[in-house]
């Protein structure tokens, strides 16, 4: 019986020892804290994770912001950083569309901050709001095709003025209705701009199907045609009531009208993977001012989950 319990005794001595051991073990493992660093260039603002990201998201913004003006309005970075994802926000605006020239600069510009700030390339996903919608969506489709470093794996718009024919079209009536000082100004300059590339829609619109996202008179998408695999969500909050009090704008007037037109041909044409995302009461800017056309729209939690699934 003593034996045993020698036994015994030692056999606890050895447990606690070893136990011990583990945790002493457990102890001098080193746990590395993931932190953020803000890199500001001429070009870009870059929220960089001190770790290997788990996913790139690439922002462009509205015809008149810069990259300050993303952060303002976006409030995405809490949400990026509980999950190890950097944020790159571009200084690239004021454009409609691309030419094949500036795709090409675009594309070089993004393979170039991507190399510079040791960025991986195998989770990258690319959105825009407004008009940086159509950015994301066209330089999104030339890396896909031109097979370069960077293949996104998804691209989101938010609210944006996909349908180039409608946007002239619109125009007129803004210039028509004369609601505001400020309508019938950003309205004329369209007219102007679209006009002197394209010329009236009425008289030819294959100008408008080259460069346009999508124009709906004759469901043409060609030059998104090369994210058939790519994972795309289209954001837009059609507040009709708004709109209506405060532009005059009927439905058929709304980029919203046109981004969901956009996403059945997508869907028609076998797009795999398209999500049409409409929202309600979501739409406010950082200054708390009510307005569908927002980046406030999109549910930051969401997206984030969608980057990583």
């Amino acid at each position: 019986m003593l034996n045993v319990k020698k036994i015994l005794a030692l056999l606890i001595i050895a447990s606690i020892s070893i136990s011990c051991k583990n945790t002493e073990h457990e102890k001098k493992e080193p746990v590395t804290e993931i932190t953020f660093e803000d890199i500001i260039n001429e070009d870009y603002e870059l929220h960089k994770s001190s770790k290997n990201s788990n996913g790139v998201l690439v922002l462009f913004g509205g015809f008149p912001e810069s990259a300050k003006d993303i952060k303002r309005e976006f409030k995405i970075l809490e949400n990026a950083e509980n999950h190890n994802i950097s944020v790159l926000y571009m200084n690239y605006s004021q454009k409609i569309w691309l030419e094949q020239d500036e795709l090409s600069q675009l594309s070089e510009q993004l393979q170039d901050i991507f190399k510079v700030n040791i960025l991986p390339t195998d989770n990258v996903y690319i959105g825009g709001f407004s008009s940086g919608g159509n950015m994301a969506l066209l330089i999104s489709d030339f890396m896909t095709n031109q097979q370069s470093n960077i293949i996104p794996k998804g691209v989101f718009i938010v609210d944006s003025p996909i349908d180039l024919v409608a946007l002239y079209n619109t125009a007129q009536k803004n210039i028509e209705r004369n609601f505001s000082n400020s309508a019938v100004q950003e309205s004329t300059w369209l007219l102007e701009t679209l006009g002197a590339k394209f010329g009236n829609p009425k008289d030819s619109i294959s100008g408008y199907e080259e460069y346009a996202i999508f124009t709906s008179k004759t469901n043409n998408i060609n030059t998104i045609k090369n994210l058939k695999n790519t994972k795309i969500r289209l954001y837009t909050e059609p507040d009709t009531l708004w709109w209506k009090e405060n532009t005059m704008a009927k439905y058929e007037d709304l980029n919203a009208y046109y981004i969901k037109k956009l996403s059945e041909a997508l869907q028609t044409s076998q797009f795999k993977d398209v999500t049409y995302i409409p929202t309600t009461d979501k739409g406010y800017r950082s200054n708390g001012d009510r307005h569908p056309h927002s980046w406030a729209i999109i549910d930051t939690k969401n997206l984030i989950n969608w980057m990583l699934n």
